[in-house]
């Protein structure tokens, strides 16, 4: 798994993180079951604070993309609660899109878009 962080951006660092670990398991280059390194190896691989990343896989935890196993550390175990994941999906789409009217992006445009990206994954 690789992971990097921009150092210039204006996106946290502990986001930065929960968003890469959740593109690796949508395009499979981390698997269910899988171990993800631990806290201090990770932070010192990407050269961040042990805390950022113990706040990113707290994070990923609670939003059901990992278990924390005493003996594996963080391992990958998505929850699978289809409901939530179609509300929060219907909640971060309506805040795109949101935005995207603001800029005066089109609904074609949006959804050209929306069909590119669900490309990505299949």
């Amino acid at each position: 798994m690789l992971i990097s962080i921009d150092f210039n951006s204006d996106e946290a660092f502990y986001v930065q993180l929960r968003n890469q670990i959740i593109m690796g398991i949508a395009t499979s280059e981390i698997r269910e079951g899988e171990s993800l390194p631990s806290v201090r190896e990770l932070a010192d691989s990407v050269g961040i604070n042990m805390h950022t990343v113990n706040k990113a896989y707290a994070i990923l935890r609670q939003e059901g993309y990992l278990k924390l196993d005493r003996r594996r550390g963080a391992v990958v175990s998505v929850d699978i609660d289809r409901q939530r994941a179609v509300d929060e999906l219907r909640a971060s789409l309506r805040d795109a899109v949101a935005r995207a009217v603001c800029r005066n992006v089109s609904g074609q445009e949006i959804r050209s878009i929306l069909n590119e990206v669900v490309e990505e994954f299949r």
